[in-house]
């Protein structure tokens, strides 16, 4: 690459040869995902074999996902879109991240459409391939140089006090008085946070829910390692449990999706939720078990992370997307029925 662009290489590069005997000419066809593709960089599919997702704006380095994509290549885990190749950019200010290029899966839709769809049905048979996934992701970054198994209390609930605070602070109209109706109830589920964690803290995802699994022509693919954009100064190495408890609340928004825009009933999609909740995290635990690693779990952490999670979802709805605030605010009502309305 010329100066002052770089170029990391993660796995060659596929041939954009039109067949095997011939060799490429000419410029392979761009073409965007389109305008329904809710993304905050700009991504283009080249020749239908590779995706470059630009990043805008250009990120410094170092950038957490770089050392993630070699490692999970190094480990021989697959689930996701095969990592080819990050280009940076050496500034005076220092070096940038421009792109990340990455395999093109075919037929691949997001989780926000094919899990509401299995939703929308009824069906729960997924959920065990996404909590084998899961597992499979956590086993294959547990083995990343770093990782700790010494972990503290201060960080975790302290976080999660700020958290609760600012959707308090953000949340307005009748949701943000029913919201601190429930504060004491929801800080009591936050207090598991304030003793000591012992289990592994490893370098996980950082941002993993529904959206961020694929499926795809050949199955599922995780992505976008680029950690939880709404929080900041996030500490790479943490429990498992919190990459699962985002994802298994993301099932309970999937849900409120259903409700809202599919005409599901709430009955039928709290069922839904409850169900394949239930199937993911008896996968996960079945993997873990399998692979001689169920010490990653430490299942109490779960729910005060799902109840932190729901409390990020509300501040992201207020600063980013108000329309989004529908869901977290549905499965908290879920999960803290007023009385007059409990059977």
């Amino acid at each position: 690459m010329p100066q002052p662009f770089a170029l990391r290489r993660f796995q060659q590069l596929p041939s954009f040869s039109h067949h095997e005997a011939g060799s490429h000419v000419g410029v392979p066809a761009e073409r965007a995902f389109g305008e329904h593709v809710d993304q905050t960089n700009y991504s283009v599919v080249v020749g239908d074999q590779v995706v470059v997702k630009w990043l805008t704006p250009p990120a410094p380095m170092p950038h957490p996902s770089l050392d993630v994509l070699a490692h999970l290549v190094e480990a021989g885990f697959k689930e996701t879109a095969p990592p080819y190749a990050a280009l940076t950019l050496r500034e005076k200010s220092g070096e940038v991240l421009l792109a990340l290029i990455t395999g093109y899966l075919p037929e691949a839709r997001d989780g926000w459409e094919w899990c509401v769809d299995e939703a929308e049905g009824g069906r729960t048979a997924f959920a065990g391939d996404l909590g084998r996934l899961a597992a499979d992701l956590h086993l294959a970054l547990a083995t990343l140089p770093g990782t700790d198994t010494a972990g503290g209390p201060l960080r975790a609930s302290a976080r999660a006090e700020r958290a609760l605070e600012e959707a308090l602070d953000l949340t307005g109209g009748e949701d943000g008085r029913w919201l601190a109706s429930r504060a004491g109830d929801l800080a009591r589920e936050l207090a598991p946070l304030t003793t000591p964690i012992t289990t592994p803290l490893i370098r996980i995802h950082g941002d993993l829910h529904v959206g961020q699994i694929l499926r795809w022509r050949d199955g599922y693919a995780v992505i976008d390692f680029d950690g939880n954009p709404t929080v900041t100064e996030a500490e790479p190495y943490q429990p498992a449990a919190r990459d699962l408890a985002q994802l298994t609340t993301s099932l309970e928004h999937v849900a409120q999706v259903a409700v809202k825009r599919r005409g599901t009933p709430p009955g039928r999609a709290a069922g839904w939720a409850r169900t394949a909740r239930g199937r993911l995290l008896a996968a996960y635990r079945g993997r873990l078990v399998e692979r001689g690693r169920p010490d990653l779990l430490d299942e109490s952490l779960i729910r005060p992370f799902e109840i932190e999670q729901e409390c990020r979802e509300l501040i992201y709805a207020a600063r980013h997307l108000p329309r989004w605030r529908y869901a977290p605010m549905g499965v908290l009502r879920a999960r803290y029925p007023d009385p007059e309305e409990t059977p």
